[in-house]
């Protein structure tokens, strides 16, 4: 079969998408949740939470108008509230109003799980522009830090609304998830966004280290406190 350069971009594009998403269904030991839920959550991860932060950030554009420029106050708005907050608050209005009240959501992990999978969903869409527009080595660069770093947030905000499902807090949980998504988020794109101060990309890889290293063990207590171990 003939495939294209265009294709082969799109292979290259998906292949860290499909490793995270297959990472997160094994992770998931002790009961899986349906494939055509997850695969829901991926499409409207990767088409409703594009809309809604392509809307956004055109409401942003008309009342916030920003310009690139070497700025450290306006890169940290930029950062924060305008990538961070929209992009991780068009995911979280889908886990919150279509995953989290569905019956399946039956234990914590599976917060995780779906929240994950609409990241990913957005992962992918935002992945296929730029390496279409990069090529291979935009492909190489964004599979070892775009893609996880989404995946981070992801499963950060996914422990805070699996904990919530469950809990009489469940507002504060929920929020909590959309605040430590965001916070993740921002730091990531303000180390990288303040790039004329030589030096200050290395911060964006400690905070993708952290947030992994938090992933791992927020996943592992999970896991450890499911009801469905035995």
């Amino acid at each position: 079969m003939y495939f294209s350069p265009m294709n082969n971009l799109i292979v290259f594009a998906l292949a860290p998408v499909v490793a995270v998403i297959l990472y997160i269904y094994v992770k998931d030991k002790y009961e899986k949740e349906p494939l055509w839920l997850l695969l829901l959550c991926f499409v409207f991860g990767a088409v409703v939470s594009v809309i809604i932060t392509m809307i956004i950030s055109a409401l942003y554009e008309q009342a916030l108008p920003l310009y690139y420029s070497d700025n450290i106050i306006q890169e940290f708005v930029r950062a924060f509230l305008v990538v961070a907050l929209t992009e991780e608050f068009s995911k979280y209005v889908i886990v919150r109003y279509f995953a989290q009240p569905k019956k399946d959501f039956n234990e914590p992990f599976d917060g995780i799980v779906y929240a994950v999978m609409v990241s990913m969903g957005f992962a992918a869409t935002e992945n296929i522009i730029y390496v279409l527009g990069g090529g291979y080595q935009v492909a190489l660069v964004r599979a070892f830090t775009a893609v996880p770093a989404h995946a981070t947030f992801g499963v950060l905000m996914g422990y805070f609304m699996g904990r919530a499902k469950f809990s009489p807090n469940r507002k504060l949980l929920n929020f909590c998830g959309l605040f430590l998504a965001v916070l993740f988020h921002g730091a990531y794109d303000f180390f990288l966004f303040i790039n004329f101060i030589p030096g200050t990309w290395v911060g964006a890889f400690v905070s993708l280290a952290i947030g992994i290293f938090l992933s791992r063990k927020v996943i592992k207590k999970h896991q450890d406190n499911s009801q469905f171990r035995l």
